[in-house]
């Protein structure tokens, strides 16, 4: 096999007319606090987190461009979720249908060396409920963002109506929510917090426990 866009290293038996790789479901409520992908490298406690994609894509392209040198350190923390590859609705079909391709093939390879996967789950229009559910496991707990989608009525309404579409088919006990929750999606969401609010927390904390140990002037 020739070494071309991973297929030597593994090609999964694929669903649906594109052959989206399968990950299975995961229904461990997760525990420990949610870090970006491009700060998994450097965590030095990764034992008691997790790590989401809900960042740039060329923050965890090199996840993808060399899937093996990231093995060990990613299974070193309790889960991660599924890449998220970008499938904007400006995008030609086939740069999403790609983009969902290379998501299922990591998750599934992570899967394939021992990680646990949350499955992320996006959209675009409607026209992408043909595909973009192939691969994904009913019935797990699965992970979304919403960020850059209720800047306008018109991209609320379609990130509500593919968060429906989402629901009725794969039926996820809880949803891994990054990003603003909207009133209509406000069920069974587990919420991450951007990692630079825990970080300015941190901060915050930090300086009222030194403020306390200099005490009065």
């Amino acid at each position: 096999m020739t070494n071309f866009e991973n297929l030597d290293k593994a090609i999964f038996p694929g669903v649906g007319p594109y052959g989206i790789p399968e990950i299975e479901p995961v229904t461990e409520y997760p525990s420990g606090d949610f870090i970006p992908m491009n700060y998994a490298k450097s965590e030095k406690h990764p034992e008691g987190k997790n790590v989401h994609c809900f960042v740039d894509d060329y923050q965890f392209i090199r996840y993808w461009n060399n899937p093996d040198t990231y093995i060990p350190k990613l299974r070193q923390f309790r889960s991660v979720c599924a890449p998220d590859f970008s499938t904007y609705i400006d995008m030609p079909a086939a740069m999403q249908i790609y983009n969902h391709y290379r998501k299922h093939w990591l998750a599934a390879y992570w899967q394939f060396h021992g990680m646990t996967v949350y499955p992320t789950i996006s959209w675009s229009t409607p026209d992408s409920y043909s595909w973009c559910f192939d691969g994904e496991p009913k019935g797990g707990i699965v992970a979304v963002s919403s960020v850059g989608t209720q800047n306008s009525t018109e991209s609320k309404r379609l990130f509500l109506r593919g968060y429906e579409e989402m629901i009725k088919r794969l039926s996820p006990p809880w949803v891994i929510f990054y990003g603003k929750v909207p009133e209509e999606c406000d069920w069974n969401i587990i919420c991450v917090k951007p990692h630079q609010d825990s970080i300015a927390e941190r901060r915050r904390v930090k300086r009222e426990e030194e403020g306390q140990a200099v005490g009065p002037a």
